[in-house]
């Protein structure tokens, strides 16, 4: 008879109820301290003056044993949670969007972590959320275009938040400037009959958006017809609510030749209206944006727009 061939486990094998690997065992099958171990595996400072060979026989003992690092005991240790807190109204929209991919990118490099909470513009979960986040150890909070109501000591950051609070530090885009690019913009195309969409009235930009574009166009002597300027109504993230937005300014009759909508997504709506009533764009109606969010480029037509450094906004 053939002798039976014995069964060969991998070495770095593990059942799926075997305990995990400690990483004191690990630094004692290395035979470094796990102070060391940690360094490196934490990617901490301190690791550049570490052998870069030491490093590597490190990182692959901790794939070989399948070792991962208990973070419940690091927080304890540290006092830390390593983890902020980020609000935003919904995270389907490309605003919102844009933003996170800037958080994320900072605090990927700082070895944090973040807790999404989407408050939908509601008023009970503008309360019951950050109190969550609060409860799970959060060392800080972002809000992205989300009212303050809450008190907290922790360090609060806003994105496009305009109010003075104290211990909250706001990350807002200069208006003014971007009003006169975007009225200067169609003024130079020879518009003098503009329409325009001005945002809902919970966004935090409404207000400060349509005060700039206000003067810009005074400073041009460009009329601001009551005709030819409508709001955006609800809350989806939707280019609905330009095209909507759009009829009714088409209703009025009035003509116009340009149309600065309040940003992007509604600006793609609009233009679906106009197109719909005959109108062609950029032909007959210019039609202009703001926020540069990534589908701009590939509407077709392209959409011209005002860009709002949104990744940066958020990785600042």
């Amino acid at each position: 008879m053939p002798p039976k061939r014995k069964n060969k486990v991998a070495e770095n094998s593990k059942k799926p109820n075997s305990p995990r690997i400690s990483l004191k065992e690990l630094a004692a099958h290395l035979g470094l301290s796990p102070t060391s171990l940690s360094i490196v595996l934490n990617d901490a400072p301190a690791a550049s003056a570490i052998p870069q060979e030491t490093k590597n026989r490190i990182l692959e003992a901790a794939e070989k044993f399948n070792y991962r690092p208990n973070y419940f005991a690091r927080s304890l240790r540290a006092q830390r949670s390593f983890t902020l807190g980020v609000i935003v109204p919904e995270l389907s929209d490309g605003y919102s969007a844009m933003v996170l991919n800037g958080v994320e990118a900072a605090l990927s490099k700082e070895g944090f972590f973040y807790l999404t909470a989407s408050h939908l513009h509601r008023d009970d979960l503008l309360e019951h959320h950050p109190k969550m986040l609060l409860e799970r150890q959060v060392e800080g909070i972002i809000a992205v275009d989300t009212p303050i109501r809450f008190h907290t000591n922790l360090p609060i950051v806003t994105v496009s938040g305009h109010d003075e609070i104290e211990g909250v530090t706001n990350v807002i885009l200069n208006h003014q400037h971007a009003a006169e690019l975007g009225v200067g913009h169609l003024f130079t195309l020879g518009h003098r009959r503009i329409a325009f969409i001005k945002g809902q009235d919970f966004s935090s930009d409404t207000e400060v958006r349509w005060e700039t574009i206000t003067m810009a166009a005074n400073k041009r002597g460009i009329k601001l017809d009551e005709a030819l300027i409508t709001q955006l109504e609800g809350d989806i993230p939707s280019p609905e609510i330009g095209y909507i937005a759009a009829q009714k300014l088409l209703s009025n009759k009035k003509p116009f030749t340009a149309l600065f909508a309040f940003n992007d997504i509604s600006a793609i709506g609009a233009i679906r209206a106009l197109q719909e009533s005959g109108l062609r764009v950029p032909e007959d109606v210019s039609v202009l944006g703001f926020d540069d969010i990534y589908a701009a480029e590939f509407h077709n037509p392209a959409l011209t727009t005002i860009r709002q450094p949104l990744f940066e906004m958020g990785s600042l």
